[in-house]
Protein backbone atom coordinates (compact mmCIF):
# COMPACT_ATOMS: atom_id res chain seq x y z
CA UNK A 1 0.00 0.00 0.00
CA UNK A 2 1.09 3.56 -0.68
CA UNK A 3 2.48 4.85 2.63
CA UNK A 4 0.82 8.22 2.01
CA UNK A 5 -2.57 6.51 2.20
CA UNK A 6 -1.96 4.89 5.59
CA UNK A 7 -3.22 7.83 7.72
CA UNK A 8 -6.42 7.94 5.66
CA UNK A 9 -6.84 4.17 5.95
CA UNK A 10 -6.34 4.32 9.72
CA UNK A 11 -8.80 7.21 10.15
CA UNK A 12 -11.46 5.55 7.98
CA UNK A 13 -11.00 2.22 9.74
CA UNK A 14 -11.50 3.87 13.12
CA UNK A 15 -14.61 5.74 11.94
CA UNK A 16 -16.18 2.58 10.54
CA UNK A 17 -15.25 0.59 13.64
CA UNK A 18 -16.90 3.07 16.01
CA UNK A 19 -20.04 3.36 13.89
CA UNK A 20 -20.31 -0.40 13.49
CA UNK A 21 -19.91 -1.14 17.19
CA UNK A 22 -22.44 1.55 18.13
CA UNK A 23 -25.07 1.23 15.43
CA UNK A 24 -24.81 -2.19 13.78
CA UNK A 25 -23.42 -4.85 16.13
CA UNK A 26 -26.03 -4.35 18.90
CA UNK A 27 -28.92 -4.58 16.42
CA UNK A 28 -27.92 -7.44 14.12
CA UNK A 29 -29.94 -10.11 15.94
CA UNK A 30 -33.11 -8.02 15.77
CA UNK A 31 -32.61 -7.18 12.12
CA UNK A 32 -32.04 -10.85 11.35
CA UNK A 33 -35.35 -11.73 12.97
CA UNK A 34 -37.09 -8.91 11.09
CA UNK A 35 -35.59 -10.10 7.80
CA UNK A 36 -34.35 -6.65 6.80
CA UNK A 37 -32.33 -3.67 7.90
CA UNK A 38 -34.09 -0.32 8.48
CA UNK A 39 -34.17 2.09 5.57
CA UNK A 40 -32.74 4.85 7.75
CA UNK A 41 -29.53 2.85 8.12
CA UNK A 42 -28.80 3.52 4.44
CA UNK A 43 -29.05 7.26 5.07
CA UNK A 44 -26.83 7.03 8.16
CA UNK A 45 -24.13 5.15 6.28
CA UNK A 46 -24.48 7.59 3.39
CA UNK A 47 -23.96 10.50 5.79
CA UNK A 48 -20.61 8.95 6.75
CA UNK A 49 -19.70 8.91 3.09
CA UNK A 50 -19.45 5.12 2.91
CA UNK A 51 -22.08 4.55 0.22
CA UNK A 52 -20.31 6.97 -2.09
CA UNK A 53 -16.75 5.68 -1.74
CA UNK A 54 -15.26 5.25 -5.20
CA UNK A 55 -17.87 7.30 -7.06
CA UNK A 56 -17.31 10.70 -8.73
CA UNK A 57 -17.91 13.97 -6.90
CA UNK A 58 -20.29 15.05 -9.65
CA UNK A 59 -22.63 12.20 -8.74
CA UNK A 60 -22.47 12.74 -5.00
CA UNK A 61 -19.68 10.29 -4.31
CA UNK A 62 -16.16 10.44 -2.95
CA UNK A 63 -13.38 9.29 -5.30
CA UNK A 64 -11.37 6.69 -3.40
CA UNK A 65 -8.92 3.92 -4.26
CA UNK A 66 -9.66 0.29 -3.47
CA UNK A 67 -7.22 0.55 -0.57
CA UNK A 68 -9.71 2.79 1.25
CA UNK A 69 -12.80 0.90 0.10
CA UNK A 70 -11.35 -2.42 1.21
CA UNK A 71 -10.33 -0.96 4.57
CA UNK A 72 -13.91 0.16 5.21
CA UNK A 73 -15.28 -3.27 4.22
CA UNK A 74 -12.83 -5.13 6.43
CA UNK A 75 -13.59 -2.94 9.45
CA UNK A 76 -17.36 -3.34 9.14
CA UNK A 77 -17.07 -7.09 8.59
CA UNK A 78 -14.71 -7.54 11.52
CA UNK A 79 -16.70 -5.54 14.07
CA UNK A 80 -20.25 -5.98 12.76
CA UNK A 81 -20.14 -9.70 12.17
CA UNK A 82 -23.02 -9.74 9.71
CA UNK A 83 -22.73 -10.62 6.06
CA UNK A 84 -26.42 -9.83 5.71
CA UNK A 85 -26.04 -6.21 6.79
CA UNK A 86 -23.16 -5.65 4.39
CA UNK A 87 -24.88 -7.39 1.49
CA UNK A 88 -27.95 -5.21 1.98
CA UNK A 89 -26.13 -1.92 2.52
CA UNK A 90 -23.70 -2.30 -0.34
CA UNK A 91 -25.68 -4.09 -3.04
CA UNK A 92 -25.34 -0.85 -5.03
CA UNK A 93 -21.63 -1.60 -5.43
CA UNK A 94 -22.51 -4.41 -7.82
CA UNK A 95 -25.58 -2.72 -9.29
CA UNK A 96 -24.23 0.76 -10.04
CA UNK A 97 -20.79 0.23 -11.63
CA UNK A 98 -22.32 -0.80 -15.00
CA UNK A 99 -24.48 2.34 -14.86
CA UNK A 100 -21.47 4.49 -14.00
CA UNK A 101 -19.28 3.06 -16.74
CA UNK A 102 -21.77 2.51 -19.53
CA UNK A 103 -24.90 4.58 -18.86
CA UNK A 104 -25.62 7.88 -20.54
CA UNK A 105 -25.03 11.07 -18.59
CA UNK A 106 -28.78 11.47 -18.19
CA UNK A 107 -29.22 7.97 -16.77
CA UNK A 108 -26.23 8.32 -14.43
CA UNK A 109 -27.63 11.54 -13.00
CA UNK A 110 -31.06 9.98 -12.57
CA UNK A 111 -29.99 6.71 -10.96
CA UNK A 112 -26.76 7.15 -9.00
CA UNK A 113 -27.05 10.26 -6.73
CA UNK A 114 -30.23 9.17 -4.87
CA UNK A 115 -28.66 5.78 -4.16
CA UNK A 116 -25.47 7.33 -2.79
CA UNK A 117 -27.61 9.56 -0.54
CA UNK A 118 -29.28 6.45 0.90
CA UNK A 119 -32.67 7.43 -0.51
CA UNK A 120 -32.88 4.64 -3.09
CA UNK A 121 -31.60 1.04 -3.28
CA UNK A 122 -29.85 -0.51 -6.27
CA UNK A 123 -29.45 -4.19 -7.13
CA UNK A 124 -27.90 -6.41 -9.80
CA UNK A 125 -29.97 -9.15 -11.48
CA UNK A 126 -28.06 -11.78 -13.46
CA UNK A 127 -28.71 -15.22 -11.94
CA UNK A 128 -31.71 -17.17 -13.27
CA UNK A 129 -33.51 -20.31 -12.05
CA UNK A 130 -31.86 -22.37 -14.79
CA UNK A 131 -28.32 -21.04 -14.43
CA UNK A 132 -26.02 -19.03 -12.25
CA UNK A 133 -22.33 -18.85 -13.11
CA UNK A 134 -23.09 -19.80 -16.75
CA UNK A 135 -23.93 -16.21 -17.64
CA UNK A 136 -23.93 -16.88 -21.37
CA UNK A 137 -26.87 -19.28 -20.92
CA UNK A 138 -29.31 -16.71 -19.48
CA UNK A 139 -32.77 -16.73 -21.05
CA UNK A 140 -34.52 -13.55 -19.89
CA UNK A 141 -35.37 -11.72 -23.10
CA UNK A 142 -35.82 -8.11 -24.12
CA UNK A 143 -37.34 -7.16 -27.46
CA UNK A 144 -37.50 -3.68 -28.90
CA UNK A 145 -40.97 -2.18 -29.39
CA UNK A 146 -40.89 1.44 -30.48
CA UNK A 147 -39.08 3.46 -27.83
CA UNK A 148 -39.10 0.68 -25.23
CA UNK A 149 -37.49 -2.61 -24.38
CA UNK A 150 -40.08 -5.24 -23.36
CA UNK A 151 -38.65 -7.75 -20.89
CA UNK A 152 -39.90 -11.26 -20.11
CA UNK A 153 -38.25 -13.84 -17.88
CA UNK A 154 -37.12 -14.60 -14.34
CA UNK A 155 -34.20 -13.83 -12.05
CA UNK A 156 -33.43 -15.45 -8.71
CA UNK A 157 -31.19 -15.03 -5.63
CA UNK A 158 -31.21 -11.27 -6.20
CA UNK A 159 -29.69 -9.39 -3.27
CA UNK A 160 -31.89 -6.43 -2.24
CA UNK A 161 -34.37 -7.66 -4.84
CA UNK A 162 -37.43 -7.07 -2.68
CA UNK A 163 -36.74 -3.39 -2.05
CA UNK A 164 -34.56 -2.29 -4.96
CA UNK A 165 -35.63 0.94 -6.66
CA UNK A 166 -33.24 0.33 -9.55
CA UNK A 167 -32.30 -3.10 -10.92
CA UNK A 168 -29.38 -3.48 -13.31
CA UNK A 169 -30.49 -6.52 -15.31
CA UNK A 170 -28.85 -8.83 -17.84
CA UNK A 171 -31.16 -9.67 -20.74
CA UNK A 172 -30.97 -11.36 -24.11
CA UNK A 173 -31.61 -9.03 -27.06
CA UNK A 174 -31.73 -9.21 -30.84
CA UNK A 175 -32.32 -12.01 -33.33
CA UNK A 176 -28.58 -12.58 -33.68
CA UNK A 177 -28.13 -13.23 -30.00
CA UNK A 178 -30.53 -16.04 -29.18
CA UNK A 179 -27.73 -18.03 -27.58
CA UNK A 180 -24.23 -17.49 -26.28
CA UNK A 181 -22.46 -14.46 -24.88
CA UNK A 182 -22.93 -12.30 -27.97
CA UNK A 183 -26.62 -11.65 -27.46
CA UNK A 184 -26.54 -10.33 -23.90
CA UNK A 185 -27.26 -6.71 -23.04
CA UNK A 186 -27.55 -4.75 -19.80
CA UNK A 187 -30.61 -2.66 -18.96
CA UNK A 188 -31.58 -0.61 -15.92
CA UNK A 189 -35.10 -1.52 -14.78
CA UNK A 190 -37.04 0.85 -12.47
CA UNK A 191 -38.32 -1.03 -9.44
CA UNK A 192 -41.87 0.23 -9.89
CA UNK A 193 -42.17 -1.04 -13.47
CA UNK A 194 -45.52 -2.56 -14.36
CA UNK A 195 -45.26 -6.33 -14.86
CA UNK A 196 -42.39 -6.75 -12.39
CA UNK A 197 -43.26 -9.02 -9.45
CA UNK A 198 -41.10 -10.16 -6.55
CA UNK A 199 -41.19 -12.94 -3.99
CA UNK A 200 -38.89 -13.25 -0.98
CA UNK A 201 -36.53 -16.19 -0.59
CA UNK A 202 -35.77 -17.68 2.83
CA UNK A 203 -32.11 -18.46 3.47
CA UNK A 204 -29.93 -20.33 5.98
CA UNK A 205 -28.06 -17.16 6.82
CA UNK A 206 -27.84 -13.46 6.01
CA UNK A 207 -31.48 -13.12 7.06
CA UNK A 208 -31.43 -9.32 7.23
CA UNK A 209 -30.39 -9.11 3.59
CA UNK A 210 -33.57 -9.44 1.55
CA UNK A 211 -33.17 -11.84 -1.35
CA UNK A 212 -35.77 -12.15 -4.07
CA UNK A 213 -37.05 -14.08 -7.04
CA UNK A 214 -38.05 -11.64 -9.79
CA UNK A 215 -40.58 -12.25 -12.55
CA UNK A 216 -40.88 -9.98 -15.56
CA UNK A 217 -44.02 -10.22 -17.69
CA UNK A 218 -44.05 -7.63 -20.44
CA UNK A 219 -42.03 -5.12 -18.40
CA UNK A 220 -41.56 -2.01 -20.54
CA UNK A 221 -38.33 -0.06 -20.05
CA UNK A 222 -37.45 3.10 -21.98
CA UNK A 223 -34.72 2.46 -24.55
CA UNK A 224 -32.50 5.09 -22.92
CA UNK A 225 -31.95 2.67 -19.99
CA UNK A 226 -29.82 0.38 -22.16
CA UNK A 227 -26.25 0.37 -20.82
CA UNK A 228 -23.56 0.50 -23.47
CA UNK A 229 -24.17 -1.05 -26.85
CA UNK A 230 -26.70 -3.74 -27.51
CA UNK A 231 -25.04 -7.15 -27.25
CA UNK A 232 -22.11 -5.88 -25.15
CA UNK A 233 -23.55 -7.06 -21.84
CA UNK A 234 -21.35 -10.11 -21.35
CA UNK A 235 -18.17 -8.04 -21.32
CA UNK A 236 -19.81 -5.55 -18.95
CA UNK A 237 -20.73 -8.36 -16.57
CA UNK A 238 -17.27 -9.91 -16.60
CA UNK A 239 -15.67 -6.52 -15.88
CA UNK A 240 -18.09 -6.02 -13.00
CA UNK A 241 -17.17 -9.39 -11.53
CA UNK A 242 -13.48 -8.44 -11.29
CA UNK A 243 -14.11 -5.60 -8.87
CA UNK A 244 -16.72 -7.63 -7.02
CA UNK A 245 -14.25 -10.46 -6.40
CA UNK A 246 -11.73 -8.08 -4.87
CA UNK A 247 -14.34 -6.43 -2.65
CA UNK A 248 -15.73 -9.75 -1.42
CA UNK A 249 -12.24 -11.00 -0.63
CA UNK A 250 -11.76 -7.95 1.61
CA UNK A 251 -15.06 -8.66 3.35
CA UNK A 252 -14.10 -12.31 3.85
CA UNK A 253 -10.82 -11.24 5.40
CA UNK A 254 -12.67 -8.96 7.82
CA UNK A 255 -15.01 -11.76 8.86
CA UNK A 256 -12.06 -14.10 9.37
CA UNK A 257 -10.39 -11.52 11.62
CA UNK A 258 -13.64 -11.19 13.58
CA UNK A 259 -13.78 -14.97 14.06
CA UNK A 260 -10.18 -14.96 15.25
CA UNK A 261 -10.88 -12.10 17.70
CA UNK A 262 -13.77 -14.05 19.22
CA UNK A 263 -11.80 -17.28 19.46
CA UNK A 264 -8.75 -15.60 20.99
CA UNK A 265 -10.86 -13.72 23.54
CA UNK A 266 -12.64 -16.90 24.59
CA UNK A 267 -9.39 -18.88 24.82
CA UNK A 268 -7.99 -16.27 27.19
CA UNK A 269 -11.13 -16.24 29.33
CA UNK A 270 -12.09 -19.91 29.52
CA UNK A 271 -10.54 -21.97 32.31
CA UNK A 272 -10.17 -25.72 31.91
CA UNK A 273 -8.04 -28.28 33.77
CA UNK A 274 -6.42 -25.65 35.93
CA UNK A 275 -5.46 -23.04 33.32
CA UNK A 276 -6.81 -20.88 30.52
CA UNK A 277 -7.44 -22.59 27.18
CA UNK A 278 -4.80 -20.42 25.59
CA UNK A 279 -2.16 -22.24 27.63
CA UNK A 280 -3.03 -25.53 25.92
CA UNK A 281 -0.66 -26.30 23.09
CA UNK A 282 -3.33 -27.61 20.72
CA UNK A 283 -5.36 -24.42 21.14
CA UNK A 284 -2.31 -22.26 20.59
CA UNK A 285 -1.56 -24.12 17.39
CA UNK A 286 -5.11 -23.59 16.13
CA UNK A 287 -4.90 -19.88 16.88
CA UNK A 288 -1.52 -19.34 15.28
CA UNK A 289 -2.61 -21.27 12.18
CA UNK A 290 -5.66 -19.01 11.92
CA UNK A 291 -3.44 -15.94 12.30
CA UNK A 292 -1.10 -17.25 9.61
CA UNK A 293 -3.97 -17.70 7.16
CA UNK A 294 -5.32 -14.26 7.90
CA UNK A 295 -1.99 -12.49 7.49
CA UNK A 296 -1.07 -14.35 4.30
CA UNK A 297 -4.44 -13.44 2.81
CA UNK A 298 -3.98 -9.83 3.91
CA UNK A 299 -0.59 -9.66 2.19
CA UNK A 300 -2.03 -11.14 -0.99
CA UNK A 301 -5.00 -8.78 -0.95
CA UNK A 302 -2.80 -5.73 -0.27
CA UNK A 303 -0.56 -6.64 -3.19
CA UNK A 304 -3.49 -7.03 -5.57
CA UNK A 305 -5.11 -3.85 -4.31
CA UNK A 306 -1.97 -1.84 -5.00
CA UNK A 307 -1.91 -3.12 -8.58
CA UNK A 308 -5.63 -2.48 -9.05
CA UNK A 309 -5.27 1.08 -7.79
CA UNK A 310 -2.51 1.51 -10.36
CA UNK A 311 -5.12 0.88 -13.04
CA UNK A 312 -4.24 -2.67 -14.04
CA UNK A 313 -7.44 -4.53 -13.17
CA UNK A 314 -8.94 -4.30 -16.64
CA UNK A 315 -5.73 -4.49 -18.65
CA UNK A 316 -3.45 -7.04 -17.02
CA UNK A 317 -4.56 -10.66 -17.62
CA UNK A 318 -2.26 -11.92 -14.86
CA UNK A 319 -3.83 -9.54 -12.34
CA UNK A 320 -7.34 -10.59 -13.35
CA UNK A 321 -6.28 -14.21 -12.91
CA UNK A 322 -4.89 -13.48 -9.44
CA UNK A 323 -8.13 -11.72 -8.43
CA UNK A 324 -10.15 -14.71 -9.60
CA UNK A 325 -7.83 -17.11 -7.79
CA UNK A 326 -7.96 -15.18 -4.51
CA UNK A 327 -11.75 -15.18 -4.69
CA UNK A 328 -12.07 -18.81 -5.80
CA UNK A 329 -9.84 -20.10 -3.01
CA UNK A 330 -12.46 -18.73 -0.57
CA UNK A 331 -15.38 -20.60 -2.11
CA UNK A 332 -16.54 -23.51 0.17
CA UNK A 333 -20.03 -22.68 1.41
CA UNK A 334 -19.65 -24.00 4.95
CA UNK A 335 -16.94 -23.42 7.56
CA UNK A 336 -14.71 -26.46 7.09
CA UNK A 337 -12.57 -27.46 10.01
CA UNK A 338 -9.37 -26.33 8.28
CA UNK A 339 -10.67 -22.79 7.68
CA UNK A 340 -10.56 -19.83 10.04
CA UNK A 341 -14.31 -19.82 10.85
CA UNK A 342 -14.37 -23.56 11.42
CA UNK A 343 -11.37 -23.45 13.71
CA UNK A 344 -12.77 -20.43 15.52
CA UNK A 345 -15.94 -22.42 16.26
CA UNK A 346 -13.96 -25.36 17.63
CA UNK A 347 -12.51 -23.30 20.46
CA UNK A 348 -15.81 -22.33 22.20
CA UNK A 349 -17.23 -25.72 21.09
CA UNK A 350 -20.96 -26.01 21.87
CA UNK A 351 -21.09 -22.43 23.10
CA UNK A 352 -20.65 -21.39 19.48
CA UNK A 353 -23.67 -23.34 18.28
CA UNK A 354 -26.67 -21.32 19.53
CA UNK A 355 -28.18 -19.18 16.79
CA UNK A 356 -27.84 -16.01 18.84
CA UNK A 357 -24.13 -16.41 19.54
CA UNK A 358 -22.01 -13.61 18.04
CA UNK A 359 -19.20 -15.96 17.11
CA UNK A 360 -21.62 -18.29 15.33
CA UNK A 361 -23.05 -15.43 13.28
CA UNK A 362 -19.59 -14.17 12.38
CA UNK A 363 -18.46 -17.62 11.35
CA UNK A 364 -21.50 -18.26 9.18
CA UNK A 365 -21.40 -14.75 7.75
CA UNK A 366 -17.79 -15.23 6.77
CA UNK A 367 -18.28 -18.77 5.51
CA UNK A 368 -21.32 -18.10 3.35
CA UNK A 369 -19.51 -15.13 1.84
CA UNK A 370 -16.19 -16.92 1.23
CA UNK A 371 -13.82 -18.67 3.67
CA UNK A 372 -10.33 -17.19 3.77
CA UNK A 373 -7.38 -18.29 1.71
CA UNK A 374 -6.11 -21.73 2.75
CA UNK A 375 -2.48 -21.69 3.67
CA UNK A 376 -0.55 -24.41 5.41
CA UNK A 377 -2.72 -27.28 6.66
CA UNK A 378 -1.20 -27.85 10.07
CA UNK A 379 -0.18 -25.82 13.09
CA UNK A 380 3.17 -27.48 13.69
CA UNK A 381 5.96 -25.50 15.23
CA UNK A 382 5.57 -24.13 18.75
CA UNK A 383 8.40 -21.62 18.40
CA UNK A 384 7.16 -18.05 18.10
CA UNK A 385 3.56 -18.90 18.98
CA UNK A 386 3.55 -16.90 22.20
CA UNK A 387 4.63 -13.74 20.39
CA UNK A 388 1.80 -14.06 17.89
CA UNK A 389 -0.84 -14.54 20.57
Amino acid sequence: MNAELQPDVDALTDTVRRFTLERIAPNVAGWDEAGEIPRELYREVAALGLLGLGYPDALGGTPAPFALRNAASMAMARHGGSGGVMAALFSHNIGLPPVLRHGSQEVRQEVIPPVLRGEKIAALAITEPGGGSDVAALRTSARREGGDWVIDGEKTFITSGMRADWITMAVRTGDAGRKGAGGISMVVVPGDSKGLSRSALDKMGWWCSDTAHLRMEGVRVPARYLLGEEGAGFRIIMGNFNGERLAMSAMALGFAQGCYDEALGWARQRQAFGSALIEKQVIRHKLVDMRMRIESTRAWLDCLTTLVDAGKLESDPDLISHAQHLHARQRPALPGRDRVPGRALQIPADLGRPRVADRRRKALGQAVLRPVHPGRRDGRGHRGVRALL
